[in-house]
């Protein structure tokens, strides 16, 4: 099963399972399983509430230890000897290592000696092992997540005064797409952005999908402008079986017509350093009929910083242009065959159906061309055709 987490107003650990509760996991059962950690002096109270006219799950968990603060490998060690089942464990986990990774850089402590204070009380503990438990117990196992909104301001902390987003919160969503709200209150907190960085997949506009249900989790603020609501929505995936893979990834873009020519080939070379996917030349005419070159590059949301930088620094070009786009592509990977020329690298192609072809790689062909002074061309018909599937 998919799951959506559409976060227009933000997620927080309550909110994650205020939403799950309202998909139809049962509390009785949420609180027996949590107390397997083992963790007692708890109690997790619903209520249903409404923001703006739209009917929500309001989690509150009622704690007797409110004060105490615990490290991050009291809490591994609590989690490794429940009876919690393995990807349950594995989920929370995951999760805490995120947010005492996050702490640790912040606070310039080992991983293992940094205390969670607000997070490291049973609150936070039901709200992460909760939602890990309501993921086994719907079935998910793919999560998406939309952008996520921050908000503006100030928070206390044990620490004191912070701004919002919290330093936490902005550790733990490197390389996530986020955008401001300009509302001013914390909308991602840490274990919210802890929870989601480590489950969803990819953050993306929504999928296709059959909608199976929608649940609303509530905030506990009611914002002016907006709900203070996270929606989850759980379904299928289209019913035809397709085995294209797809992506959401950044072209960024320029148009020069006065560099150098032979600049290119070097930029080129140092944008795939950077990580781009492709790189490409386009022949362009410009104002006043300038000839001209429109730079364009393929890259994944994380190397776009890098990619910007690269074609600022190394090129002429006094700005760029980027925006996502959705890509669909066939799963390939790099395998070793046997032929004519010995064992060489040629890549297996899966293709929309679920068969596979394979391809000769041009720089092998390339080499025994030139090692056998044959043309290439002979050298990719004979692999091809060594290598074909009965």
């Amino acid at each position: 099963m998919l799951a959506y987490f559409d976060c227009f107003s933000g997620i927080s650990g309550d909110m994650t399972l205020g939403a799950f509760i309202d998909l139809g996991v049962p509390v009785k059962w949420l609180k027996e399983n949590i107390g397997n950690i083992p963790l007692t002096g708890f109690d997790i109270s619903v209520t249903s509430v409404f923001r703006n006219g739209i009917n929500a799950k309001s989690v509150h968990v009622k704690t007797k230890d409110t004060a105490e603060s615990r490290n991050y490998a009291e809490i591994r060690s609590l989690i490794q000897n429940s009876r919690l089942s393995r990807h349950v464990k594995e989920n929370s986990l995951k999760i805490f290592q995120k947010l005492a990774e996050a702490e640790a850089k912040i606070h310039g402590r080992p991983v293992d000696k940094v205390h969670f204070h607000e997070l490291g009380g049973i609150d936070a503990i039901v709200d992460i092992v909760g939602a890990a438990l309501c993921v086994e117990y719907l079935g998910i196992n793919k999560i998406i997540a939309s952008k996520l909104p921050l908000g503006t301001g100030f928070i206390d902390c044990m620490h004191g005064t912070l701004p919002v987003p919290a330093p936490a919160t902005l550790a733990l969503l490197k390389d996530v797409p986020v955008y401001g709200s300009g509302i001013p209150h914390e909308l991602v907190t840490p274990t919210g952005a802890a929870i989601i960085v480590t489950l969803a997949e990819s953050f993306e506009p929504m999928p296709d999908m059959l909608i199976n249900k929608t649940g609303y989790g509530a905030g506990k603020r009611e914002l002016k402008t907006i709900p203070n609501l996270l929606r989850i929505v759980t379904g299928n995936t289209q019913s035809h079986k397709s085995y294209a893979q797809k992506d959401r990834i950044v072209i960024v873009e320029t148009c020069i017509d006065d560099m150098n020519p032979e600049i290119f080939g070097f930029v080129m070379d140092r944008l795939f350093e950077d990580g781009a996917l492709d790189v490409y030349w386009i022949p362009i005419f410009m104002k006043k009929n300038r000839p001209g070159t429109m730079v364009q590059v393929l890259c994944r949301i994380g190397q776009k910083e890098a990619v910007i930088n690269r074609i600022l620094s190394e090129t002429t070009s006094l700005g760029v242009r980027y925006y996502d786009v959705d890509r669909a592509w066939l799963a390939r990977k790099q395998i070793t065959v046997k032929t004519g020329y010995g064992m060489v690298k040629v890549k297996q192609i899966t293709d929309t159906d679920g068969s596979t072809r394979i391809v000769p790689e041009y720089e092998v062909c390339k080499k025994i061309a030139l090692e056998k002074n044959i043309p290439i061309r002979v050298v990719y018909d004979r692999i091809a055709k060594e290598t074909q599937t009965p």
